[in-house]
């Protein structure tokens, strides 16, 4: 895996895991829940698509070794 690879995969991880989690401080915080729902689809489909594209590359790299 090269670092380019396992940049999108971190990249991807920090925005399927780390945003809903950021939102989750900020919703626990102002108290309104509103924060933390709507961040929850966007940032799936955000980190989803990455990882998608990002094993994708993986496996390119293992079948050209």
């Amino acid at each position: 895996m090269t670092n380019q690879t396992k940049a999108g995969l971190l990249a991807s991880l920090i925005a399927m895991i780390g945003l809903p989690l950021l939102f989750l401080a900020v919703s626990l915080a102002a108290g309104e829940w509103g924060y933390f729902l709507f961040s929850l689809l966007p940032s799936f489909f955000a980190g989803f698509t990455g990882l998608l594209f990002t094993f994708q590359q993986i496996r390119k790299q293992k079948n050209t070794k």
